[in-house]
């Protein structure tokens, strides 16, 4: 089957089961190349799972997922090699320096020998990190910490940066360095995002379109004004009044997310473990 030239991002049915919990069901999900999507639901919606499937961590059949047209489950390396990722558990080495660990990343990620030093330089750069380069990563602060994981995975160039909340833990001016750098990268490379957050307004303000994913399937897709407005219309609001926000949007479609589906146990426990650890 020939695949669209603008898809950065397509699954096909994509299904991925822990013993008898389908943690993705049936997922149909498109990126386009150069946009920013967010991939938002509740613990337990499968976002990370599905994540996971794309970045070739989790094996799945062929025809279920592509990256820029290679298949994930024939073409794995090649698709490796197309990613930049920032998974939700932290994965700076406090006892090594900034430099050292994007170093190291550049190794894992196959930079060629002689480019290393300077693509270390430049991922620094773009993230503002050059002037603590050299301390200690133990010694950054939370906001610190997740613009070197940034740089991390933007040492090897990517045409594809996969995010799993990114700011997790942090404060809002944070935050904001965070998604300044990530833009502007961005901006300078034609680099497509995907990103899971549970913070709505990240969703709105920087996401191009947002699909929200509830017990394995995306049951809500489109620009974030056009879920709001969507949301408006079927509640029958009147032109005068005020459009729903984005959070309205995510209850209406996960409802109270409290239900036996809503999550492992071993996920929300690693998103608290990484919240306290940046906070």
């Amino acid at each position: 089957m020939t695949r669209d030239a603008d898809e950065a991002v397509a699954c096909t049915g994509l299904t991925y089961s822990f013993g008898e919990t389908n943690a993705v069901d049936g997922l149909d999900l498109t990126v386009v190349r150069g946009e920013v999507f967010g991939l938002l639901g509740p613990n337990g919606a499968g976002k990370t799972t599905a994540i996971r499937c794309i970045t070739t961590l989790l094996p799945v059949p062929a025809r279920m997922v592509h990256v820029f047209g290679r298949d994930a489950a024939r073409e794995a390396m090649a698709v490796r090699r197309l990613l930049g990722y920032v998974p939700q558990q932290l994965s700076a080495d406090a006892g090594l320096t900034g430099r050292e660990n994007v170093a190291l990343f550049a190794r894992v990620f196959d930079v060629h020998r002689s480019e290393r030093a300077e693509r270390v330089a430049q991922a620094l750069a773009a993230v503002d990190l050059s002037e603590a380069a050299d301390r200690l990563a133990g010694t950054y602060s939370g906001g610190m910490i997740r613009r070197l994981e940034l740089a991390q995975a933007l040492v090897s160039a990517p045409r594809l940066l996969i995010l799993d909340e990114p700011t997790i833990g942090l404060d809002p001016i944070a935050r904001t360095g965070v998604w300044e750098h990530i833009n502007a990268v961005r901006a300078a490379t034609g680099m497509t995002v995907l990103v899971t957050t549970h913070y709505m307004d990240e969703a709105d303000q920087y996401c191009d379109r947002v699909g929200l994913m509830h017990r394995g399937r995306v049951r809500a897709l489109g620009t974030p004004s056009e879920l709001r407005q969507g949301l408006g219309e079927r509640r029958g609001a009147k032109a005068t009044d005020p459009l729903p926000t984005l959070e309205d949007v995510f209850r209406d479609v996960a409802g109270s997310g409290l239900d036996d589906q809503s999550g492992e146990f071993r996920d929300v426990r690693s998103t608290r473990r990484t919240a306290r650890r940046v906070g």
